[in-house]
């Protein structure tokens, strides 16, 4: 038999829920709920194109809260390590990607201005949140629009010293038409 009073208090707020395909913000905001997990990278549709291949995964946190104006809210986090594609070297590399969000539901784009700073605006749809689509929107946000390995500018100093020196080479195929070019 199993001795109660030895165990600790049961707190429903501070349970950790599996990662439903859509949350209730009001009673999510309600009861504390807190979400944390793994997220497969090739569930996530919209960023897949961005990306080099969808192996991997992200880590998550989803945090709903009230912040200090009475307003739902959710504090989202990230971990992640997406495959992406240099465009300095052309070659794959791991982009390590660490997301801290406050993202504060609005009913109409008008409301935006009423949060406070810090906080960004997402639109409350019938009072619905699909979870999955917050995260995926925050790492949309922090793919780079031109993907560089870290090392990538060295070499791409390399070929523009290689590239200058050759150039430097070559004549100019327009110094022919400089001595029949006319004084005038």
């Amino acid at each position: 038999m199993i001795d109660r009073s030895t165990l600790p208090a049961y707190d429903s707020a501070a349970m950790h829920a599996p990662l439903p395909e859509r949350i209730d913000i009001d009673r999510a905001v309600a009861a504390g709920r807190s979400y944390t997990g793994v997220v497969a990278v090739d569930r996530f549709e919209r960023l897949a194109p961005s990306l080099a291949d969808t192996q991997g995964e992200v880590e998550f946190s989803l945090q709903f809260e009230q912040n200090q104006l009475n307003q739902s809210t959710v504090v989202l986090t990230a971990h992640a390590r997406l495959p992406l594609i240099c465009q300095t070297t052309l070659e794959r590399f791991e982009y390590p990607v660490s997301i801290v969000a406050n993202l504060g539901f609005i009913v109409r784009e008008g409301d935006e201005a009423g949060l406070p700073e810090g906080f960004e605006a997402v639109l409350k749809q019938d009072g619905w949140v699909d979870p999955l689509a917050l995260i995926e929107d925050e790492l949309i946000l922090a793919v780079p629009l031109i993907p560089r390995r870290p090392g990538s500018d060295a070499a791409l100093a390399e070929l523009a010293i290689a590239d200058s020196s050759a150039t430097a080479s070559k004549p100019n195929p327009f110094a022919a038409l400089a001595s029949i070019r006319r004084p005038g």
